[in-house]
């Protein structure tokens, strides 16, 4: 018979324990990076060396990705000589999951020795000054499913994976934030690099006129449909999140505007900047290794 906390949660510490002890008896590599590749973004995963691919639907407990774009595999791997894991496809609310549900991953993450979460997204630039091939580091987001209680910790807390209470005023790492800077501007990549603040919301319908401009004047810069579920239960459970949105397209916020958002226009752009954020993230992973063993901070 199922527990409260199973009932109430959809996951449950033993089945997360499960599905890490089943995918650390698997491989040899132990993750101390966990990676999520966001739609159009799954070619992170093709830069680890000596990979081991593990589709979701072989793996006990994990939901499905169903969304096109997103190849639906965990990859394990070393990155610039650090051991990774990455995630190629996530999980929506959209598609139907209990919101406990698409976040078991994070779980698993911490459980398998993972201390840094890497997450990009694709997202619909809100800030008039924003274009489209722009990258987006959050430093910040508003999760408009939580004013209505959706939140991936509502239910009973297990305290094995973290308090009741977790603050969420430095849910983005600004040690990696500077890091990515520090990146960007070696790289020459500072033209198309921003700051700004995150709004996810349920999906799957893009947001209308109204719905953009609301949110552009509660403070977003961006819209999105994931990573802030996921970023909610890395710093639950203690991990650093760094989190980035490329902007493959501009939100319609004018009604005499003739354009419309779409899918494909989302993967497009994100083949078209991959390169790019590939040679960004994998340069912030090295950077990561060099400081960890000189044991230093940024």
């Amino acid at each position: 018979m199922l527990s409260v906390s199973e009932i109430v949660s959809g996951e449950s510490y033993e089945e997360c324990r499960t599905t890490a002890d089943w995918l650390m008896s698997s491989t040899e590599v132990r993750p101390t990076v966990g990676i999520v590749c966001g739609s159009g973004m799954g070619g992170l995963a093709k830069m680890l060396k000596d990979p081991q691919v593990f589709k979701y639907s072989d793996i006990p407990n994990f939901p499905r990705s169903t969304v096109h774009g997103h190849a639906g595999q965990l990859v394990f791997g070393t990155l610039k000589g650090k051991p990774c894991v990455c995630m190629q496809g996530r999980f929506h609310l959209y598609e139907g999951y209990p919101i406990q549900k698409i976040t078991l991953p994070m779980r698993v993450f911490k459980l398998m020795g993972v201390e840094t979460v890497i997450l990009t997204n694709a997202a619909g630039g809100l800030n008039q000054d924003y274009k489209v091939g722009d990258v987006m580091i959050l430093k910040d987001h508003i999760n408009m499913p939580g004013f209505a209680g959706i939140n991936p910790l509502a239910g009973p807390n297990d305290d094995r994976f973290g308090v009741r209470f977790p603050c969420m005023s430095d849910a983005y790492d600004r040690e990696l934030q500077r890091l990515a800077h520090d990146v960007a501007s070696e790289l020459g990549y500072n033209k198309f690099l921003r700051d700004g603040v995150y709004c996810v919301v349920g999906g799957p319908s893009f947001e209308t006129i109204a719905e953009c401009q609301m949110l552009h004047r509660l403070g977003a810069d961006a819209v999105g449909m994931s990573t802030v579920h996921e970023v909610i239960v890395s710093r639950h459970a203690g991990m650093r999140c760094f989190a980035l949105s490329l902007i493959t397209n501009l939100a319609v916020m004018d009604y005499d505007s003739e354009e419309k958002a779409n899918h494909e226009e989302v993967l497009e752009t994100g083949r078209q900047r991959a390169e790019q954020l590939e040679k960004l993230l994998s340069t912030m992973v090295a950077r990561l290794e060099h400081n960890n063993n000189n044991n230093n901070s940024f």
